[in-house]
């Protein structure tokens, strides 16, 4: 495991609704592409944040992108659904988490395309710039957050 991996996991838990300790993370559920190799990396990046993950596989993740209500300009490689929102594309989990601690009105989180860098698609130290927008329920977006993070 890689150090950004545990200080990662170690600052969500501390952030974690008590709820959230007693039952365990919230399930999601994800919708990929069988033969997606940075789409099981996402996954596995999840399950390392404390998430229950529920994989159906899909062979169109379009058609699955549309039947969650994600507007196509703001598809990646696979969607995911968790308390009612619709998470497309490499979402970090801490951008997951928040999005579940501060309940914002909304459809959910993005990340359109691949970025390098982002979880799943990690290739070395190379980390592209990137944002996760947060996409209202009339198809707009603002940003929820950028990568990398600035070091404080």
């Amino acid at each position: 495991m890689k150090r950004r991996d545990v200080l990662s996991a170690l600052a969500g838990a501390a952030v974690l609704p008590a709820a959230w300790a007693k039952a365990g993370m919230p399930s999601v559920q994800v919708f990929k592409d069988p033969n997606c190799g940075c789409c099981g990396a996402w996954v596995q990046h999840l399950e390392k944040a404390g998430f229950q993950v529920k994989v159906t596989e899909v062979t169109d993740t379009a058609a699955a992108r549309s039947r969650l209500g994600m507007p196509s300009k703001f598809g990646g490689c696979h969607s995911a659904t968790v308390e009612g929102y619709v998470i497309e594309g490499h979402v970090p989990a801490a951008e997951i988490q928040q999005l579940l601690l501060k309940r914002p009105a909304a459809l959910g989180l993005a990340v359109p395309g691949m970025p390098v860098g982002s979880p799943g698609m990690e290739m070395g130290p190379r980390v592209d710039p990137y944002d996760v927008l947060l996409i209202d329920r009339q198809g707009g977006a603002k940003v929820f957050a950028r990568y990398p993070k600035k070091s404080v």
